[in-house]
Protein backbone atom coordinates (compact mmCIF):
# COMPACT_ATOMS: atom_id res chain seq x y z
CA UNK A 1 0.00 0.00 0.00
CA UNK A 2 1.14 3.60 -0.96
CA UNK A 3 2.40 5.89 1.88
CA UNK A 4 -0.36 7.88 2.76
CA UNK A 5 -0.05 11.06 5.04
CA UNK A 6 -3.79 12.00 6.37
CA UNK A 7 -6.75 10.02 6.68
CA UNK A 8 -10.46 11.22 6.12
CA UNK A 9 -13.46 9.36 7.00
CA UNK A 10 -17.18 10.03 5.18
CA UNK A 11 -20.49 8.37 4.39
CA UNK A 12 -20.60 8.34 0.97
CA UNK A 13 -17.21 8.98 -0.98
CA UNK A 14 -18.25 10.06 -5.14
CA UNK A 15 -15.70 9.18 -7.37
CA UNK A 16 -16.17 12.08 -10.29
CA UNK A 17 -18.32 15.45 -10.42
CA UNK A 18 -20.80 14.80 -13.12
CA UNK A 19 -24.36 14.72 -13.05
CA UNK A 20 -24.51 11.12 -11.79
CA UNK A 21 -21.63 12.17 -9.10
CA UNK A 22 -23.33 15.33 -8.14
CA UNK A 23 -27.06 13.67 -7.94
CA UNK A 24 -25.58 10.67 -5.76
CA UNK A 25 -23.64 13.17 -3.46
CA UNK A 26 -26.63 15.17 -2.98
CA UNK A 27 -28.77 12.28 -2.55
CA UNK A 28 -26.78 11.28 0.52
CA UNK A 29 -26.35 14.71 1.73
CA UNK A 30 -30.03 15.45 1.81
CA UNK A 31 -30.02 11.84 3.82
CA UNK A 32 -28.11 13.44 6.37
CA UNK A 33 -24.43 11.76 5.34
CA UNK A 34 -20.87 13.32 5.54
CA UNK A 35 -20.17 13.15 1.94
CA UNK A 36 -16.92 13.85 -0.42
CA UNK A 37 -17.10 14.39 -4.06
CA UNK A 38 -13.59 13.82 -5.32
CA UNK A 39 -12.25 15.17 -9.04
CA UNK A 40 -8.96 14.51 -10.70
CA UNK A 41 -10.11 17.62 -12.86
CA UNK A 42 -9.08 21.47 -11.73
CA UNK A 43 -12.80 21.62 -12.94
CA UNK A 44 -16.06 20.28 -11.89
CA UNK A 45 -18.65 18.75 -14.07
CA UNK A 46 -16.71 16.49 -16.23
CA UNK A 47 -18.13 15.85 -19.40
CA UNK A 48 -22.18 16.90 -18.22
CA UNK A 49 -21.28 19.92 -17.46
CA UNK A 50 -20.20 20.67 -21.10
CA UNK A 51 -23.11 18.81 -23.25
CA UNK A 52 -26.31 19.98 -23.75
CA UNK A 53 -27.53 18.75 -20.11
CA UNK A 54 -30.87 16.70 -21.69
CA UNK A 55 -32.14 13.56 -19.59
CA UNK A 56 -34.40 10.95 -21.14
CA UNK A 57 -37.08 10.35 -18.72
CA UNK A 58 -40.60 8.54 -18.90
CA UNK A 59 -43.81 9.38 -17.25
CA UNK A 60 -42.58 12.59 -15.61
CA UNK A 61 -44.76 15.01 -14.07
CA UNK A 62 -44.08 17.57 -16.02
CA UNK A 63 -44.78 16.03 -19.34
CA UNK A 64 -47.75 14.98 -17.71
CA UNK A 65 -48.84 18.53 -16.48
CA UNK A 66 -48.48 19.43 -20.27
CA UNK A 67 -50.83 16.90 -21.83
CA UNK A 68 -48.76 14.42 -22.49
CA UNK A 69 -49.20 11.86 -20.22
CA UNK A 70 -47.17 8.57 -20.56
CA UNK A 71 -47.39 5.05 -20.27
CA UNK A 72 -44.15 3.04 -18.60
CA UNK A 73 -45.56 -0.19 -19.65
CA UNK A 74 -44.52 1.18 -23.30
CA UNK A 75 -41.47 3.22 -22.62
CA UNK A 76 -40.26 -0.10 -21.07
CA UNK A 77 -41.36 -1.83 -24.34
CA UNK A 78 -39.76 0.53 -26.57
CA UNK A 79 -36.67 -0.01 -24.45
CA UNK A 80 -36.41 -3.62 -24.35
CA UNK A 81 -36.88 -3.57 -28.07
CA UNK A 82 -33.81 -1.79 -28.55
CA UNK A 83 -31.66 -2.98 -26.12
CA UNK A 84 -32.60 -6.92 -26.46
CA UNK A 85 -30.98 -9.27 -23.63
CA UNK A 86 -27.82 -6.74 -23.34
CA UNK A 87 -29.08 -5.73 -19.98
CA UNK A 88 -30.66 -7.03 -17.44
CA UNK A 89 -34.65 -6.50 -17.09
CA UNK A 90 -34.35 -5.82 -13.78
CA UNK A 91 -32.39 -2.83 -14.72
CA UNK A 92 -34.42 -1.89 -17.28
CA UNK A 93 -37.53 -1.59 -14.83
CA UNK A 94 -35.30 -0.14 -12.09
CA UNK A 95 -34.59 2.76 -14.86
CA UNK A 96 -38.45 3.02 -16.65
CA UNK A 97 -40.03 2.87 -12.78
CA UNK A 98 -37.92 5.07 -11.17
CA UNK A 99 -36.32 8.01 -13.33
CA UNK A 100 -39.19 9.43 -12.85
CA UNK A 101 -39.43 9.56 -9.15
CA UNK A 102 -35.73 10.95 -9.44
CA UNK A 103 -36.87 13.83 -10.92
CA UNK A 104 -39.66 14.62 -8.81
CA UNK A 105 -37.12 14.19 -5.90
CA UNK A 106 -34.64 16.79 -6.98
CA UNK A 107 -37.89 19.06 -8.41
CA UNK A 108 -38.72 19.23 -5.06
CA UNK A 109 -35.62 19.24 -3.07
CA UNK A 110 -32.78 20.61 -4.69
CA UNK A 111 -32.05 23.85 -7.46
CA UNK A 112 -32.55 21.63 -10.35
CA UNK A 113 -35.07 22.00 -12.82
CA UNK A 114 -36.16 20.50 -16.01
CA UNK A 115 -38.83 21.14 -18.54
CA UNK A 116 -40.11 18.51 -20.65
CA UNK A 117 -39.57 19.17 -24.48
CA UNK A 118 -41.22 17.96 -28.01
CA UNK A 119 -37.80 15.94 -29.12
CA UNK A 120 -38.58 12.96 -30.60
CA UNK A 121 -37.57 9.31 -29.66
CA UNK A 122 -34.69 8.70 -31.95
CA UNK A 123 -36.28 5.11 -33.09
CA UNK A 124 -40.08 5.90 -34.08
CA UNK A 125 -40.04 2.63 -36.45
CA UNK A 126 -39.91 1.21 -32.90
CA UNK A 127 -43.40 0.18 -30.69
CA UNK A 128 -43.95 1.83 -28.11
CA UNK A 129 -41.42 5.33 -29.29
CA UNK A 130 -42.75 8.89 -28.84
CA UNK A 131 -42.73 11.59 -31.00
CA UNK A 132 -41.92 14.22 -27.43
CA UNK A 133 -42.41 14.75 -24.31
CA UNK A 134 -39.62 12.42 -22.58
CA UNK A 135 -36.39 14.58 -23.11
CA UNK A 136 -36.21 17.27 -20.59
CA UNK A 137 -34.43 20.25 -21.19
CA UNK A 138 -32.80 21.93 -17.67
CA UNK A 139 -33.89 25.50 -16.56
CA UNK A 140 -31.35 28.32 -17.21
CA UNK A 141 -29.28 29.24 -14.35
CA UNK A 142 -27.70 33.13 -13.99
CA UNK A 143 -24.08 32.21 -13.46
CA UNK A 144 -23.66 35.23 -10.79
CA UNK A 145 -25.19 32.76 -8.30
CA UNK A 146 -22.52 30.18 -8.23
CA UNK A 147 -19.67 32.99 -7.24
CA UNK A 148 -16.74 31.46 -7.54
CA UNK A 149 -17.48 27.98 -8.72
CA UNK A 150 -18.63 29.84 -12.33
CA UNK A 151 -14.99 29.67 -12.89
CA UNK A 152 -14.55 26.34 -11.49
CA UNK A 153 -16.75 24.86 -13.50
CA UNK A 154 -16.29 23.61 -16.87
CA UNK A 155 -17.04 25.52 -19.17
CA UNK A 156 -19.70 24.60 -22.21
CA UNK A 157 -18.50 22.62 -25.27
CA UNK A 158 -17.77 24.89 -27.88
CA UNK A 159 -20.76 23.13 -30.28
CA UNK A 160 -22.98 24.03 -27.03
CA UNK A 161 -22.49 28.09 -28.04
CA UNK A 162 -23.07 31.02 -30.30
CA UNK A 163 -20.44 32.29 -32.09
CA UNK A 164 -18.48 30.75 -28.92
CA UNK A 165 -19.94 33.21 -26.63
CA UNK A 166 -23.68 32.54 -25.58
CA UNK A 167 -25.58 29.50 -24.61
CA UNK A 168 -29.09 28.23 -26.22
CA UNK A 169 -32.19 26.36 -24.74
CA UNK A 170 -32.98 22.90 -26.81
CA UNK A 171 -35.99 25.12 -28.17
CA UNK A 172 -33.49 27.79 -29.00
CA UNK A 173 -31.27 25.50 -30.90
CA UNK A 174 -33.32 23.90 -32.80
CA UNK A 175 -34.94 27.42 -34.30
CA UNK A 176 -31.10 28.72 -34.93
CA UNK A 177 -29.38 25.61 -36.53
CA UNK A 178 -31.97 25.04 -38.85
CA UNK A 179 -32.72 28.63 -39.77
CA UNK A 180 -36.51 28.45 -39.21
CA UNK A 181 -38.97 31.49 -39.24
CA UNK A 182 -37.92 33.47 -36.04
CA UNK A 183 -34.36 32.54 -36.11
CA UNK A 184 -33.01 36.01 -37.08
CA UNK A 185 -35.11 38.09 -34.94
CA UNK A 186 -34.22 34.99 -31.90
CA UNK A 187 -30.59 35.99 -32.74
CA UNK A 188 -30.98 39.05 -32.13
CA UNK A 189 -32.12 38.83 -29.06
CA UNK A 190 -29.64 37.06 -27.39
CA UNK A 191 -26.70 38.82 -28.82
CA UNK A 192 -28.33 42.10 -27.66
CA UNK A 193 -28.93 40.15 -24.00
CA UNK A 194 -25.36 39.50 -24.00
CA UNK A 195 -23.36 42.20 -25.44
CA UNK A 196 -25.28 44.78 -23.39
CA UNK A 197 -24.66 42.43 -19.91
CA UNK A 198 -22.19 45.64 -19.27
CA UNK A 199 -20.81 44.69 -15.78
CA UNK A 200 -20.68 41.12 -16.42
CA UNK A 201 -18.78 41.64 -19.93
CA UNK A 202 -16.37 43.32 -17.54
CA UNK A 203 -15.93 39.64 -15.89
CA UNK A 204 -15.63 37.48 -18.57
CA UNK A 205 -16.59 36.62 -22.25
CA UNK A 206 -18.62 34.03 -21.21
CA UNK A 207 -22.60 34.88 -21.03
CA UNK A 208 -24.48 35.55 -17.40
CA UNK A 209 -26.93 32.96 -18.62
CA UNK A 210 -26.10 29.46 -18.34
CA UNK A 211 -28.37 26.30 -20.04
CA UNK A 212 -27.89 23.06 -20.82
CA UNK A 213 -25.42 21.16 -18.96
CA UNK A 214 -23.79 24.13 -17.21
CA UNK A 215 -27.38 25.06 -15.68
CA UNK A 216 -27.16 21.83 -14.85
CA UNK A 217 -24.20 21.11 -13.01
CA UNK A 218 -24.40 24.67 -11.47
CA UNK A 219 -27.65 23.51 -9.63
CA UNK A 220 -26.75 20.62 -8.47
CA UNK A 221 -23.61 22.16 -6.84
CA UNK A 222 -25.63 25.09 -5.12
CA UNK A 223 -28.11 21.99 -3.43
CA UNK A 224 -24.81 20.07 -2.56
CA UNK A 225 -23.52 23.32 -0.83
CA UNK A 226 -26.91 23.42 0.84
CA UNK A 227 -26.42 20.40 2.03
CA UNK A 228 -22.74 20.63 3.67
CA UNK A 229 -21.18 18.48 1.08
CA UNK A 230 -17.17 18.64 0.04
CA UNK A 231 -15.96 19.12 -3.23
CA UNK A 232 -11.85 18.27 -3.76
CA UNK A 233 -10.51 19.33 -7.09
CA UNK A 234 -7.36 18.29 -8.49
CA UNK A 235 -7.87 15.29 -6.06
CA UNK A 236 -7.56 11.84 -8.76
CA UNK A 237 -8.45 8.52 -6.86
CA UNK A 238 -5.54 6.54 -6.51
CA UNK A 239 -7.24 3.12 -6.11
CA UNK A 240 -9.93 1.66 -3.93
CA UNK A 241 -9.48 0.19 -0.55
CA UNK A 242 -10.79 -3.27 0.01
CA UNK A 243 -10.94 -4.98 3.72
CA UNK A 244 -12.63 -8.56 3.95
CA UNK A 245 -14.39 -8.78 0.40
CA UNK A 246 -15.48 -4.95 1.41
CA UNK A 247 -15.36 -1.64 -0.29
CA UNK A 248 -14.06 0.73 2.44
CA UNK A 249 -13.00 3.63 0.72
CA UNK A 250 -10.02 4.56 -1.28
CA UNK A 251 -6.53 6.29 -1.49
CA UNK A 252 -6.74 10.00 -3.20
CA UNK A 253 -3.86 12.10 -4.48
CA UNK A 254 -4.37 16.07 -2.74
CA UNK A 255 -2.13 19.06 -2.70
CA UNK A 256 0.81 16.57 -3.36
CA UNK A 257 0.23 14.18 -0.73
CA UNK A 258 -2.19 10.79 -0.52
CA UNK A 259 -5.00 10.92 1.26
CA UNK A 260 -6.95 7.83 2.65
CA UNK A 261 -10.69 8.32 2.57
CA UNK A 262 -12.30 6.00 4.65
CA UNK A 263 -16.51 5.54 3.31
CA UNK A 264 -18.62 4.31 6.22
CA UNK A 265 -21.56 3.20 3.79
CA UNK A 266 -19.66 3.19 0.32
CA UNK A 267 -17.87 4.61 -2.51
CA UNK A 268 -20.12 5.61 -5.42
CA UNK A 269 -17.48 5.52 -9.04
CA UNK A 270 -18.72 8.44 -11.65
CA UNK A 271 -15.36 9.00 -12.76
CA UNK A 272 -16.56 8.47 -16.72
CA UNK A 273 -15.63 6.46 -19.60
CA UNK A 274 -12.27 5.69 -21.12
CA UNK A 275 -12.50 8.24 -23.93
CA UNK A 276 -9.42 9.73 -23.76
CA UNK A 277 -7.33 6.43 -23.26
CA UNK A 278 -5.99 5.42 -26.64
CA UNK A 279 -4.70 2.02 -25.59
CA UNK A 280 -7.91 1.18 -24.11
CA UNK A 281 -10.20 2.43 -27.11
CA UNK A 282 -7.59 0.37 -29.27
CA UNK A 283 -7.89 -2.46 -26.76
CA UNK A 284 -11.96 -2.29 -27.03
CA UNK A 285 -13.24 -0.23 -29.20
CA UNK A 286 -14.23 -1.20 -32.96
CA UNK A 287 -11.01 -0.48 -35.40
CA UNK A 288 -9.80 2.04 -36.43
CA UNK A 289 -10.49 4.10 -33.59
CA UNK A 290 -8.37 7.16 -32.61
CA UNK A 291 -8.78 10.55 -30.31
CA UNK A 292 -12.02 11.14 -31.31
CA UNK A 293 -14.03 11.72 -28.36
CA UNK A 294 -16.49 14.87 -27.48
CA UNK A 295 -15.76 13.82 -23.78
CA UNK A 296 -13.48 16.10 -21.51
CA UNK A 297 -9.87 14.84 -21.44
CA UNK A 298 -9.70 13.52 -18.16
CA UNK A 299 -11.99 10.55 -18.94
CA UNK A 300 -9.24 8.06 -19.23
CA UNK A 301 -10.84 4.82 -17.69
CA UNK A 302 -9.69 5.65 -13.96
CA UNK A 303 -13.13 3.80 -12.56
CA UNK A 304 -12.35 0.43 -15.06
CA UNK A 305 -9.04 0.14 -13.22
CA UNK A 306 -9.49 0.83 -10.36
CA UNK A 307 -12.69 -1.42 -10.20
CA UNK A 308 -11.29 -4.46 -11.80
CA UNK A 309 -8.87 -4.32 -9.45
CA UNK A 310 -10.84 -5.29 -6.81
CA UNK A 311 -12.48 -8.08 -9.13
CA UNK A 312 -15.32 -6.49 -10.69
CA UNK A 313 -16.68 -7.75 -13.82
CA UNK A 314 -17.40 -5.68 -17.07
CA UNK A 315 -19.61 -5.17 -19.72
CA UNK A 316 -20.23 -3.78 -23.15
CA UNK A 317 -16.43 -2.71 -23.40
CA UNK A 318 -16.53 -2.76 -27.26
CA UNK A 319 -19.34 0.30 -26.94
CA UNK A 320 -19.75 4.05 -26.92
CA UNK A 321 -22.27 6.77 -27.63
CA UNK A 322 -21.37 7.41 -31.27
CA UNK A 323 -21.55 10.46 -33.89
CA UNK A 324 -20.43 11.53 -36.78
CA UNK A 325 -18.23 14.29 -36.19
CA UNK A 326 -14.90 16.08 -37.08
CA UNK A 327 -11.33 17.65 -35.10
CA UNK A 328 -10.12 20.79 -35.40
CA UNK A 329 -6.66 21.62 -34.47
CA UNK A 330 -5.79 23.35 -31.42
CA UNK A 331 -9.12 21.76 -29.74
CA UNK A 332 -8.93 19.06 -27.10
CA UNK A 333 -12.02 17.12 -28.27
CA UNK A 334 -14.11 16.56 -30.80
CA UNK A 335 -17.33 18.16 -32.39
CA UNK A 336 -20.11 15.87 -33.23
CA UNK A 337 -22.40 17.10 -35.79
CA UNK A 338 -25.56 16.85 -34.05
CA UNK A 339 -27.56 18.66 -36.48
CA UNK A 340 -26.12 19.77 -39.63
CA UNK A 341 -26.56 15.77 -41.34
CA UNK A 342 -30.40 16.53 -41.62
CA UNK A 343 -30.11 19.77 -43.33
CA UNK A 344 -31.14 20.17 -47.28
CA UNK A 345 -28.66 19.97 -49.94
CA UNK A 346 -26.04 17.58 -47.66
CA UNK A 347 -25.10 14.10 -47.61
CA UNK A 348 -22.28 11.48 -46.60
CA UNK A 349 -20.20 9.32 -48.47
CA UNK A 350 -17.83 6.84 -48.35
CA UNK A 351 -14.06 6.61 -49.72
CA UNK A 352 -15.62 5.20 -53.24
CA UNK A 353 -18.18 8.14 -53.73
CA UNK A 354 -21.07 6.35 -52.42
CA UNK A 355 -23.89 7.24 -49.82
CA UNK A 356 -24.08 4.29 -47.65
CA UNK A 357 -26.59 5.87 -44.60
CA UNK A 358 -29.61 8.21 -43.41
CA UNK A 359 -27.71 11.02 -42.79
CA UNK A 360 -30.69 12.03 -40.50
CA UNK A 361 -30.77 9.29 -38.45
CA UNK A 362 -29.80 9.67 -34.61
CA UNK A 363 -25.92 10.40 -34.15
CA UNK A 364 -25.42 7.37 -32.40
CA UNK A 365 -27.23 5.48 -35.28
CA UNK A 366 -25.30 7.03 -37.82
CA UNK A 367 -21.68 6.88 -35.85
CA UNK A 368 -22.63 3.00 -35.67
CA UNK A 369 -23.00 2.88 -39.09
CA UNK A 370 -19.30 4.43 -39.91
CA UNK A 371 -18.10 1.72 -38.18
CA UNK A 372 -21.15 -1.09 -39.65
CA UNK A 373 -20.35 -0.10 -42.84
CA UNK A 374 -16.53 0.17 -43.40
CA UNK A 375 -14.83 -2.10 -45.90
CA UNK A 376 -11.95 -2.48 -47.42
CA UNK A 377 -13.00 -1.38 -51.09
CA UNK A 378 -15.46 1.21 -49.53
CA UNK A 379 -14.10 2.63 -46.46
CA UNK A 380 -15.65 4.95 -44.34
CA UNK A 381 -13.09 6.14 -41.63
CA UNK A 382 -13.18 8.94 -42.70
CA UNK A 383 -16.11 9.51 -45.00
CA UNK A 384 -17.04 13.20 -46.08
CA UNK A 385 -19.66 15.15 -45.73
CA UNK A 386 -20.77 17.05 -48.93
CA UNK A 387 -22.83 20.31 -48.88
CA UNK A 388 -23.25 22.87 -51.90
CA UNK A 389 -23.30 26.82 -51.66
CA UNK A 390 -26.91 26.86 -50.81
CA UNK A 391 -26.09 25.39 -47.46
CA UNK A 392 -23.40 26.84 -47.43
CA UNK A 393 -25.37 30.36 -47.16
CA UNK A 394 -28.13 29.10 -44.76
CA UNK A 395 -26.63 26.88 -42.06
CA UNK A 396 -23.59 26.80 -39.55
CA UNK A 397 -21.17 24.00 -40.04
CA UNK A 398 -18.78 24.56 -37.30
CA UNK A 399 -16.62 27.12 -37.63
CA UNK A 400 -18.31 28.12 -40.83
CA UNK A 401 -21.08 31.07 -40.36
CA UNK A 402 -23.84 30.93 -42.77
CA UNK A 403 -22.51 32.90 -45.61
CA UNK A 404 -21.78 33.73 -49.22
CA UNK A 405 -18.60 31.69 -50.24
CA UNK A 406 -17.35 34.97 -50.85
CA UNK A 407 -16.55 35.13 -47.46
CA UNK A 408 -14.84 31.75 -47.50
CA UNK A 409 -11.71 33.73 -46.68
CA UNK A 410 -12.98 34.76 -43.43
CA UNK A 411 -13.40 31.11 -41.91
CA UNK A 412 -11.05 30.23 -39.27
CA UNK A 413 -8.13 28.68 -40.58
CA UNK A 414 -8.37 25.43 -38.11
CA UNK A 415 -11.81 24.55 -40.42
CA UNK A 416 -10.12 26.10 -43.77
CA UNK A 417 -7.52 23.36 -42.70
CA UNK A 418 -9.79 21.14 -43.45
CA UNK A 419 -12.68 22.34 -45.82
CA UNK A 420 -12.35 20.83 -49.50
CA UNK A 421 -13.96 23.12 -52.34
CA UNK A 422 -14.13 23.17 -55.77
CA UNK A 423 -16.56 24.48 -58.42
CA UNK A 424 -17.59 21.21 -59.68
CA UNK A 425 -18.71 18.33 -58.30
CA UNK A 426 -15.67 16.22 -60.50
CA UNK A 427 -13.05 18.75 -58.91
CA UNK A 428 -14.34 18.61 -55.56
CA UNK A 429 -14.30 14.48 -55.61
CA UNK A 430 -10.72 15.05 -56.99
CA UNK A 431 -9.80 17.28 -53.47
CA UNK A 432 -11.70 14.30 -51.63
CA UNK A 433 -9.75 11.79 -53.39
CA UNK A 434 -12.35 9.98 -54.59
CA UNK A 435 -13.59 8.18 -57.61
CA UNK A 436 -14.84 11.43 -59.98
CA UNK A 437 -17.47 9.39 -62.04
CA UNK A 438 -18.75 7.56 -58.74
CA UNK A 439 -19.48 10.72 -57.12
CA UNK A 440 -20.96 12.30 -59.69
CA UNK A 441 -23.65 9.70 -60.25
CA UNK A 442 -24.05 9.55 -56.76
CA UNK A 443 -24.79 13.59 -56.96
CA UNK A 444 -27.01 12.88 -59.87
CA UNK A 445 -29.01 10.41 -58.23
CA UNK A 446 -29.78 11.69 -54.99
CA UNK A 447 -30.68 15.16 -56.92
CA UNK A 448 -33.10 13.29 -58.59
CA UNK A 449 -34.56 12.08 -55.51
CA UNK A 450 -34.34 14.92 -52.98
CA UNK A 451 -36.37 17.09 -56.11
CA UNK A 452 -39.25 15.41 -55.17
CA UNK A 453 -38.96 14.89 -51.46
CA UNK A 454 -37.50 10.82 -51.75
CA UNK A 455 -35.31 9.07 -50.39
CA UNK A 456 -35.76 5.30 -51.30
CA UNK A 457 -32.20 4.43 -50.93
CA UNK A 458 -32.06 5.30 -47.05
CA UNK A 459 -35.18 6.69 -46.36
CA UNK A 460 -33.96 9.86 -45.15
CA UNK A 461 -37.00 12.12 -43.84
CA UNK A 462 -39.26 9.68 -43.43
CA UNK A 463 -39.40 9.58 -39.44
CA UNK A 464 -40.75 12.47 -37.28
CA UNK A 465 -37.31 12.28 -35.29
CA UNK A 466 -34.72 13.13 -39.06
CA UNK A 467 -37.41 16.06 -39.64
CA UNK A 468 -36.92 17.44 -36.13
CA UNK A 469 -33.99 19.11 -37.18
CA UNK A 470 -34.80 19.68 -40.90
CA UNK A 471 -35.94 22.79 -42.50
CA UNK A 472 -39.14 23.43 -42.35
CA UNK A 473 -39.26 25.95 -45.05
CA UNK A 474 -38.10 23.13 -47.37
CA UNK A 475 -40.94 21.24 -48.99
CA UNK A 476 -41.79 18.25 -49.57
CA UNK A 477 -39.22 16.53 -47.36
CA UNK A 478 -37.46 19.11 -44.69
CA UNK A 479 -34.33 17.19 -45.00
CA UNK A 480 -33.95 16.98 -48.59
CA UNK A 481 -33.01 19.30 -51.54
CA UNK A 482 -30.30 19.13 -54.36
CA UNK A 483 -26.58 19.65 -54.05
CA UNK A 484 -26.73 21.41 -57.22
CA UNK A 485 -25.45 25.41 -56.02
CA UNK A 486 -21.33 25.59 -57.09
CA UNK A 487 -18.91 25.65 -55.19
CA UNK A 488 -19.06 22.55 -53.55
CA UNK A 489 -17.80 22.13 -50.33
CA UNK A 490 -16.70 18.89 -48.31
CA UNK A 491 -15.23 18.14 -45.18
CA UNK A 492 -13.67 14.59 -43.51
CA UNK A 493 -15.80 13.19 -40.32
CA UNK A 494 -14.85 10.27 -38.51
CA UNK A 495 -17.07 8.01 -35.94
CA UNK A 496 -16.16 10.09 -33.27
CA UNK A 497 -18.47 9.69 -29.76
CA UNK A 498 -19.94 11.38 -26.69
CA UNK A 499 -17.70 8.80 -24.13
CA UNK A 500 -17.66 5.11 -23.88
CA UNK A 501 -20.45 3.46 -22.53
CA UNK A 502 -19.03 0.12 -21.66
CA UNK A 503 -17.81 -0.33 -18.12
CA UNK A 504 -18.06 -2.48 -14.85
CA UNK A 505 -21.11 -4.58 -14.27
CA UNK A 506 -23.50 -3.55 -11.65
CA UNK A 507 -27.56 -4.74 -10.53
CA UNK A 508 -30.79 -2.00 -10.20
CA UNK A 509 -29.12 -0.35 -7.62
CA UNK A 510 -25.91 0.48 -9.17
CA UNK A 511 -24.20 -1.75 -6.98
CA UNK A 512 -20.74 -3.55 -8.49
CA UNK A 513 -21.07 -6.85 -9.53
CA UNK A 514 -17.46 -9.09 -9.02
CA UNK A 515 -16.56 -11.57 -11.95
CA UNK A 516 -19.40 -14.13 -10.83
CA UNK A 517 -21.91 -11.89 -10.81
CA UNK A 518 -21.99 -10.80 -7.19
CA UNK A 519 -22.17 -7.57 -5.47
CA UNK A 520 -18.80 -6.00 -4.22
CA UNK A 521 -20.04 -4.56 -1.00
CA UNK A 522 -19.87 -0.87 -0.61
CA UNK A 523 -18.80 -0.28 -3.89
CA UNK A 524 -21.21 1.23 -6.72
CA UNK A 525 -20.64 2.22 -10.37
CA UNK A 526 -23.26 4.92 -12.54
CA UNK A 527 -23.19 6.78 -16.04
CA UNK A 528 -20.06 5.97 -18.44
CA UNK A 529 -18.22 4.21 -15.55
CA UNK A 530 -20.38 1.27 -15.80
CA UNK A 531 -21.95 -0.53 -18.18
CA UNK A 532 -24.89 1.66 -19.66
CA UNK A 533 -28.07 0.63 -18.77
CA UNK A 534 -29.29 1.72 -22.57
CA UNK A 535 -27.14 -1.00 -23.78
CA UNK A 536 -25.20 -0.81 -26.86
CA UNK A 537 -28.49 1.54 -27.84
CA UNK A 538 -29.60 5.53 -27.57
CA UNK A 539 -33.66 5.88 -27.16
CA UNK A 540 -33.86 9.32 -27.24
CA UNK A 541 -31.90 12.63 -26.30
CA UNK A 542 -30.50 12.60 -22.31
CA UNK A 543 -30.34 8.87 -22.66
CA UNK A 544 -27.03 9.47 -21.21
CA UNK A 545 -27.07 11.79 -17.96
CA UNK A 546 -31.03 10.25 -17.54
CA UNK A 547 -29.92 6.55 -16.17
CA UNK A 548 -26.66 8.55 -14.89
CA UNK A 549 -28.62 10.14 -12.62
CA UNK A 550 -31.14 7.98 -12.14
CA UNK A 551 -28.57 5.43 -10.89
CA UNK A 552 -27.07 8.02 -8.83
CA UNK A 553 -30.13 8.59 -7.02
CA UNK A 554 -30.91 4.97 -6.45
CA UNK A 555 -27.01 4.03 -5.15
CA UNK A 556 -27.30 6.83 -2.73
CA UNK A 557 -30.26 5.52 -1.25
CA UNK A 558 -29.14 1.95 -1.41
CA UNK A 559 -26.40 2.94 0.70
CA UNK A 560 -28.30 5.47 2.71
CA UNK A 561 -30.83 2.17 3.00
CA UNK A 562 -33.30 5.05 2.57
CA UNK A 563 -36.53 2.81 1.87
CA UNK A 564 -34.59 -0.50 1.95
Amino acid sequence: MPDVAAIEEVDLLVVGSGAGGLTAAFTAADAGAKVLVVEKSSRFGGTSATSGGGIWIPNSDDARAKGHADDPQEAYGYIKALIGDDVPDTKLRAYVDNAHKMLSYLGERSEVQYTAYAYADYHMDVAGSRDGWRTHDPIPLMADRLGADFDRMEPPHTLTLTFGRFTWTMEEAKLLLTMSPGAKSLLFKLMTRYIFDIPWRFKTKRSRRLTGGNALIGRLKLSLDRKGGQLWLDAPMVELLRENGQVTGAIVERDGQRVTVRARKGVVLASGGFDHNLALRQKYLPQPTGNWSAGVPTNTGDALSAGTAVGAGTDLLDSAWWGPGFMLEGEDRARIMFVERALPSSIIINQAGKRYMNEAASYHVAGGEMHRANRPDAPTVPSWFVFDARYRGKYMLGQIMAGKPSADHRIPEPMRKILKKSETIEGLAREMGVDPSAFAETITHFNGNAVKGEDPDFHRGVSAYDRHYGDASVTPNSTLAPIAEAPFYAIPIYPCDLGTNGGLATDETARVLDTEGAPIGGLYAIGNASAAAMGRTYPGAGATLGPAMTFGWLAARHAMRVNQ
